[in-house]
Formats: C-alpha cells, structure tokens, sequence
C-alpha cells in the first residue's frame, strides 16, 4: 500500500478515485504542529541557541497524527501531497520529523489543479521537500510569534486591547488613517454646468469642456462670468471620430479575484475563499467528483502553455480565429511567477453545462474565473468614438458618445456584439438652440470608507501580508472588534483606533506598512535561498527588543478615564472603567482598594422579589432599557419587560381581566397578558 497526504480531506476521495487501488490518501487538515509556549517569553524559540525552535503537536491534532502514524507504519511507500505554497511546504517538511522520515528522498508532490492528468504526472514526477520555502516559512512564524506576544502583553496590559499582530497591525493602522482622513475632510464648493440642445425632435445634452484656461468649475466668480457669455444658439466648432481599443484583464490572483467577487457580488473576502475552495478541491458533476479551477493562493498572473494552447484552441473553434488574441501577464514584484493564475482546469467545462450540479454562488464565482481566464487570451474589444464640441459664447461645450464595431472578448458575457451610436449625425458649422441652461452648486464628498475589496488592493500594493493571509486578516480584525462591517464599508471602531495610535506611537517600525513589506521581500529572499535565516531573526530581534524596552519606561496604563472625583475610603482618584457588564467607576487604586461607586440609576418605586432591594432601570449593551436589582452583582434579578414601554391596546385579557398588550419575540409580534408570568394568555396580534 502506497500512502498519500493531502491537507483537505475534501481532496481525499477525489486523489484516490483518480490514484486507484493501492493508494490510501489521508488529510492532515492543516497544520499538525506548532511552537510551543516554553522557554523565554513564551516564544517557543531558544534565543541563545540560534532561534531554535521547540514544536509540539496541537492538542486537538493528536488524533488525526495517530491515524497517520498507523498508516504510515503499513504503507510501502509515502508521499507528502501538502498543498503547493509556503505554508505547504512546511506542512510536509513537519510531517517528515512526525513520521521520521528522511528530508532528502521523502517524496513530494506538486500539483495546481486536482485532475487526472495533473495528479498521474505529479506521482510519475515527484520531488523532494524545498528547505528553502520551509525556513521562509519557519522565519515568518518565528517572528510573527514574538511580535505578537510583545505587542500583545503590552496593549492588554496597558489600554486593554485584545491583541496586535505584524500584518493586522498595519492594516489597522491603513483603515483608522483612512478613517482620520474622513473625520478630518473639509467640503468645499464646486459647480456643474450643462447645457440642454434642441436637435431635431431630440434633446442632447452638452457638458462644460473649457472657457479659456478654466477647466475646472470651483470659483463662483469664473461661474458668473461663464454664466454672462452663454448665448440662444451652440455652434458645432469640432467632430473627432476615432477607434478605442479596450484590452481585456489578465486571469485572476487571490487578489483580484477577491476584489471583483465583492465588487460584482458582494461577497465577503471570507465567503469568496470558502467557494473558490470548494472549486478547487472539487465538486459532484454527473456523478463524478470534478477540480473546476486552479490552485486558488497565488499572486501571479502567468498562464501555462499547455493551457494557452487550449483555450486558443477552444476560442477558434467556438467563436473564431478573429477572436483570439495574445497572452496578458502582468509581473508582480515578488510574485512567485512559477505559480498559474486561478483559471478553469478545462474550457470546455463552461458556467452553463454545470450551472444545474452546482449552487447559485458557486455558479457566479467558476463564471467570473472562467471568462476571466479565457478572455485574457481574446481580441481587444473595438468602439467607434466620436467627439463633438459646440461653440456657446466662448464658452467650450462637449458631447461624446460611443459604439461597439467589435465586442471581442466581451463575446464571452454579452448577446449583443455590436451597438450603433446614439448621437444624431452633426454637421460642422451648425447651430442648435439652447432650451435650458442647467447650472448647480455642490460640495465635495468625502473620500469613501474602504470596502473589503480596497483593503485587500491595498494588502496587495503595499505588501502587506501574502495571498493566503488578505482573508483572514479582514475576519480577525473584526473578531477583535477593532474594525466593524457597515453596509460594506469596513470601519474601525473607537478600541481600534486608540489601539492603532498607540501601536504607531511606541513601535513605528514595526507597525509600518514599509517595515511589513520590507518584512515580505526578506522572507522571499529566504525561500530563494538568497538570504539566511539567522542573519535576518537576530536583526529583527534586537531592533524591535530595543523598541519593547524602551516602550515600557515612557508608556502609561491608559484606558481608566478619571471623573473628578477621590475614592472615599483611601482617597485616590476615581475613574471610569470597564467590565463585561458595562462601564463603572472606581477606585484607580484598585486592587488595594476596592471601592465600586454606587450607580446613580433611577428608581422604579418597586423592590426586588428576590432580595427586597430597589428595582432601577439599567441600560443594557444594545442600549435598550431593562429593569434590574439594585443589588447586583450579588443579586441577578431582571425583571421580564417594562410595562410603560410596552404598547398599549385597551383590550382585556380574557383569562384573568388584565391588560393585553403588544409583545415580541425575536421579529414576531404578538399580544400578551400584561399580568404575565401568573397569566400565559397570548393570542396573534391583528393587522391594523
């Protein structure tokens, strides 16, 4: 028996229908090991002794290691089957010391896409484990441990921060700027100025182009002025005709496919991750589990010659020889170039022959790859543009429209391949009459908060982070609650932004988006075996240990607000603090002293069935009203509902007289007894 490991265990069934009989295929799900929590600092690297690292198999890992070792012990031969990236790599170098096998000669496997063809020649092709992709990955989790302990220590304990991080922490620090830059704006006043013509039976509307050397409309005085030349009639002073040619965009990277599945549906970059997975590993297509697309982490934009010579196939026998066009790679620096881009493992398998075996999701995101990657490889798109500029007063005036004489690759997503021009035919020299003259004042908006698509552009251009990690990035930060989701703009909060401007105070090297790509570039020049790993670590450690020292003697514990007041019993400041239940104040001398300030709450007039204290009105964290003990925390009592909030009715309850008034629970509305909980009575609540 032969054993193969893969990571997902959705690839199982798939590799091994394909592999056939004498392969066992089993899934490490991830990472099996980790750095421990020993040694100083908790780092799980031993700082004298060449940050060597101690890794210890995770807890909730142990069974699935077992099932391996098992395996492992009864099969023949062994093959590490990791996914191909850094990550990867790692994953199966770690499997080499679980299993003891030997680094030189355990077989590895490489392949982008989960088909027949791809898996049989990655068996007959094995190599052998890159050490260089594997220390890559072991620096970078080296120091993203120590900064994430260091930074995390410090924030928890002096502003109560959850956490900080190399990636997130830069990140953050790129939303709550952008947010600043928001807050901060200033509108000023612009003008836009149209003018309504009289064309046959037809309106046409005219745009300011120029008067002179204005161009732009942002003085009220230059509008005045324009205002006072325009006359009855525009004259036609001008009519270019030309060819546009409209190029289409290389296959798709993590990236990009990210950006446009938010931009065109508006799915979550966790959402899209989750979908091209499944693309990728496989899905049931007429009874046979199918790999629909490429491996989906990757920031190249390179497209095999095997498959480019299909596809050029594909599009002269479907559309015609007119219709293709040339290859559109776009270099990225520090790209791994040797990896494809996120293309559809066959062209013939178009959106619509699977539209039936796959969700709707699954549908609209294998469409946009496919007639991404295809389309890179068609003609330009051609329209007929043409220009015409009118005369009124001195005053320039323009109308530009345009027609498509060759739809090129959009053949891929549109009926129509061609569209005539909407103008009317204009003569140089003619003169139409101005029905209106449309003149308005605005103000300059704000720049937009960022979607979840422009964060990951931005990760993108800036270096922030790998393909792999752009995802879960966004999904911590909002775990974290430093940033929150509305109405797909990604905002950060108030904890962090207070979290990001004392990061960017304390640790301005290492929160800096420069320090994080330089960080990147270093990593890269590890996996190409161009630099060392030690060099590198004992370069950052002792830079960023000179910045934690130097925090510790100037930071302050930040977060207790005072309130004016002194504690009572010792005399120190009060301030305000936090709690899970809420804020409260304080003694600031706490734990010595442990004086908690009486709320000052409003009282109902009625006392607590449970203890005999006053009932008060609390506010609870959905800032809605509730009525509570006094008491508490020694005493939890919360009565059910607030009579005077409840709508009323005037109706009576038919079991025991008392009111019926308007309930709820969750959106379902309803009428209640309003004695409950001695009367149940409940009964619907009818339609005005």
């Amino acid at each position: 028996m032969k054993l193969v490991i893969v990571e997902s265990p959705n690839k199982c069934h798939t590799i091994s229908r394909y592999l056939g009989e004498g392969y066992e295929v089993m899934a490490t799900v991830g990472h099996l090991r980790d750095l421990s929590t020993s040694g100083k600092g908790g780092f799980g690297v031993d700082l004298q002794n060449d940050f060597k690292p101690t890794y210890v198999i995770s807890s909730h890992k142990r069974k699935v290691v077992n099932e391996i070792r098992e395996a492992a012990r009864r099969a023949q031969d062994i093959y590490l089957a990791t996914d191909p990236d850094r990550e990867g790599e790692a994953i199966a170098w770690h499997l080499t010391q679980i299993l003891n096998l030997p680094v030189e000669s355990t077989k590895r496997l490489e392949f982008h896409e989960i088909t027949r063809v791809s898996i049989s020649e990655a068996i007959e092709h094995p190599r052998t484990i890159d050490m260089n992709l594997v220390n890559s990955q072991e620096t970078r989790r080296i120091i993203d441990r120590i900064i994430g302990f260091k930074l995390s220590n410090i924030i928890q304990k002096m502003i109560k921060s959850r956490s900080a991080g190399r990636v997130q922490s830069a990140t953050l620090k790129l939303i709550a700027d952008h947010d600043e830059e928001i807050a901060n704006f200033k509108p000023t006043p612009y003008w836009t100025l149209s003018l309504d013509l009289a064309v046959g039976k037809r309106k046409i509307t005219a745009n300011f182009d120029y008067y002179g050397d204005i161009k732009k409309l942002d003085d009220e005085k230059n509008v005045k002025e324009i205002l006072s030349k325009l006359e009855e009639k525009a004259k036609v002073i001008s009519i270019k005709k030309s060819v546009k040619t409209v190029e289409s965009k290389p296959a798709f990277t993590t990236s990009t496919l990210q950006q446009e599945a938010y931009n065109t549906y508006h799915f979550s970059t966790s959402k899209t991750s989750s979908l091209a997975q499944k693309l990728y590993e496989g899905v049931e297509i007429k009874g046979e589990h199918t790999g629909l697309i490429t491996y989906i982490r990757t920031d190249s934009t390179y497209l095999s010659d095997t498959y480019v010579n299909r596809a050029e196939a594909y599009i002269k026998e479907v559309y015609g020889p007119q219709y293709c066009g040339r290859r559109k790679v776009v270099k990225v620096a520090g790209a791994q170039n040797a990896h494809e881009a996120i293309r559809p493992t066959s062209n013939h398998t178009t959106p619509e022959s699977i539209r039936p075996f796959i969700s709707n999701d699954l549908y609209r995101l294998y469409k946009l790859i496919y007639e991404r990657a295809v389309g890179s490889l068609m003609a330009p798109k051609k329209e007929a543009v043409q220009t015409v500029l009118f005369d009124c007063g001195g005053v320039t005036f323009k109308v530009e429209d345009s027609s498509t004489i060759f739809d090129g690759f959009t053949r891929l997503s549109s009926v129509d391949r061609t569209n005539d021009s909407n103008l009317p035919i204009f003569i140089e020299g003619s003169e139409y009459k101005v029905e209106k003259v449309n003149n308005e004042m605005k103000m300059t908006e704000p720049p937009a908060y960022y979607t979840e698509a422009r964060i990951v552009k931005l990760m993108e251009e800036k270096k922030i982070g790998r393909p792999s990690t752009y995802s879960s990035t966004i999904s911590t930060l909002l775990k974290r609650q430093y940033v929150e989701s509305s109405k797909g703009s990604i905002i950060s909060t108030d904890v962090g932004k207070r979290t990001s401007i004392v990061l960017n105070k304390y640790f301005p090297n290492f929160v800096d988006v420069k320090y994080t790509a330089k960080m990147e570039e270093e990593l890269d020049s590890i996996q190409e075996g161009e630099a060392s790993r030690s060099e590198i670590l004992d370069d950052f450690y002792t830079k960023f240990m000179k910045e934690v020292d130097a925090a510790y003697k100037v930071m302050y514990i930040d977060g207790d607000t005072p309130v004016g007041r002194n504690c009572p019993h010792c005399g120190a400041p009060l301030v305000l603090k936090k709690s899970k239940y809420g804020e409260f104040v304080g003694c600031s001398n706490y734990p010595k002293c442990d004086y908690r300030e009486k709320d000052e709450t409003e009282e109902t007039g009625e006392l607590c069935p449970k203890c005999g204290r006053p009932l008060v009105y609390r506010i609870n964290k959905k800032k809605k009203r509730f009525i509570a003990c006094s008491g508490y925390p020694k005493c939890d009592y919360i009565k059910n509902d607030i009579e005077e909030e409840v709508p009323h009715t005037g109706l009576k309850c038919p079991e025991c007289g008392g009111e019926l008034v308007e309930r709820h629970h969750g959106k379902k509305k309803f009428l209640g007894c309003s004695n409950y909980p001695k009367c149940h009575h409940m009964e619907p609540l009818k339609k005005k």
